[in-house]
């Protein structure tokens, strides 16, 4: 298990917990300037100014009271830098030899070879890496934090310098090689694409704190605030008022401005609060013309088509709901969708808020 407390003032506030356990892939997500890579280096010691705790199955390699801060090198992490950072004058394997540690060489060469076999680069272990494409070099580099046989893999935006094809080709095996791992995997990212595919949970920050941690669905679906709804990339985000609790039917009355909305109980909060409301897109359902309610369980709204965006196999769709026309809906269907329900900017069309699918949170 890896236990972070990390705190400071200065240069970059900071005020971050989080935890990884053995075997799990961890995201951290967050804007630029946010203190994802500088957790990554206070966990490896290569940054020395936050103060708090980091600590392997028990183990402190930082404990600011007890006066305890191991050097970089007496902790056992693997680190995949950003850049690679690779030896540009030795060969793949001797780049992973370098980091093996000590013993016979030949039980060194073997790990060696078993490390470039597992990241698919067993024939191209004589070339250095001028000679290999951005994907081999990211292979390389993670092979070679590995070969430290280290308790935390850290991984600092491993994929942003390869092309779309072979950043894809990378998720695919680096989620297999997750499956063999049994240490912590800490993993830093720009996109929620990346940690929802390869994360088990996902920390998000922001300006240096902690902001809520959970699995990558929970997180983006039912965000803890405003703030992180933004910051997750949920653009349904409005604002309403209780309006009454059914307990036996287990649901709730949201009123939208003067549309009511039907919810799961939320017996935390009382009738007349006011509250912040989010619903993801996929949690948006368009009707077809020839069925234009799936009843009130299935919050229909009635809205006016504002804009449509085709981004390749999908169109992206920007509603005005009649009562509200100030607030708008977005959605995304496939073209294909799209085509078949004869979509025009400026028609009426109905859809339905997900009832499962609206998320309540305390008024911003």
């Amino acid at each position: 298990m890896l236990e972070v407390r990390l705190s400071q003032s200065a240069p970059l506030h900071l005020d971050v917990e989080l935890e990884c356990k053995p075997g799990e892939t961890l995201a951290l997500v967050g804007p630029s300037g946010s203190g994802k890579s500088t957790i990554l280096k206070a966990i490896a010691g290569i940054y020395r100014g936050a103060s708090g705790r980091v600590a392997v199955d028990g183990e402190a390699w930082l404990d600011s009271t007890a006066g305890i801060s191991w050097p970089a090198r007496r902790r056992r992490t693997g680190f995949v830098f950003q850049s690679y950072a690779l030896f540009p004058h030795l060969s793949a394997f001797e780049n992973v030899l370098e980091a093996v540690p000590p013993g016979p060489r030949p039980r060194r060469e073997r790990r060696a070879a078993e490390l470039l076999t597992a990241v698919n680069l067993e024939g191209f272990s004589a070339r250095r890496p001028g000679r290999l494409s951005g994907g081999q070099q990211q292979r390389v580099a993670l092979a070679r934090a590995l070969a430290r046989d280290p308790r935390v893999l850290l991984l600092d935006e491993p994929f942003s310098a390869v092309d779309q094809v072979t950043r894809e080709r990378l998720y695919e095996e680096l989620a297999s090689l997750r499956g063999q791992l049994t240490i912590p995997v800490v993993l830093v990212t720009h996109s929620l694409h990346e940690a929802a595919m390869l994360a088990d949970r996902m920390t998000v920050l922001h300006q240096g704190v902690t902001l809520q941690s959970g699995t990558p669905h929970e997180v983006m679906t039912r965000p803890v605030s405003r703030e992180v709804a933004r910051l997750v990339a949920i653009k349904n985000i409005f604002e309403g008022t209780i309006a009454a609790h059914d307990r036996a039917g287990g649901r709730s009355i949201l009123d939208w401005q003067g549309l009511a909305l039907e919810l799961a109980l939320q017996p935390q909060l009382a009738p007349g609060t006011a509250c912040t409301w989010v619903i993801p897109p996929s949690q948006v359902i368009i009707h077809r013309r020839d069925k234009p309610s799936t009843g009130e369980r299935g919050n229909p709204v009635a809205c006016r088509l504002l804009r449509m965006m085709a981004l390749g196999e999908t169109v992206a769709l920007t509603l005005s709901p009649l009562h509200a026309p100030i607030m708008p809906l977005a959605l995304s269907v496939s073209a294909l969708v799209a085509g078949r329900l004869g979509l025009e900017v400026g028609a009426e069309v109905t859809v339905s808020l997900l009832r499962d699918g609206i998320h309540v949170m305390a008024a911003a």
